[in-house]
């Protein structure tokens, strides 16, 4: 769903993973120290590949249920989030600028909504967005 406003077919993969996997990941690729919920790694290819191939989401399992639960979300609604987030990621989405920020968020809500999944964003406290 997140991938066809951009393209007709894409693949990618999902690598779940610990606290320990997910922790060593954010420090090496992003210098960041404990794990994050997610991490996405787009793939440069050439154009020959079909369907294109745009990466590698990494997911931090325990992590998402932590969140979930604190954050009073369904465990499904909040990994189908990860996932589009994610993926929105290999597409080039990004959050780092406000007005960045928005568009992504605006078509995770979106997306999210296809799929039959409420606003992830309502129930998120200031800054708590700081993991995505």
């Amino acid at each position: 769903a997140a991938c066809r406003r951009e393209r007709s077919s894409a693949q990618f993969t999902v690598r779940i993973v610990d606290w320990q996997e997910a922790a060593e990941l954010n420090a090496t690729y992003r210098q960041r120290q404990g794990p994050t919920n997610v991490l996405s790694f787009p793939m440069e290819q050439p154009e020959l590949v079909d369907p294109p191939l745009l990466g590698d989401i990494v997911i931090c399992a325990p992590l998402v249920v932590q969140e979930a639960k604190e954050q009073g979300k369904d465990i499904a609604a909040h990994w189908a989030h990860l996932v589009v987030h994610g993926v929105l990621h290999l597409l080039g989405y990004d959050h780092v600028v406000a007005a960045a920020a928005e568009e992504m968020e605006a078509i995770e809500i979106t997306v999210l909504n296809e799929l039959g999944w409420a606003n992830p964003y309502e129930e998120i406290c200031a800054g708590d967005n700081d993991r995505l």
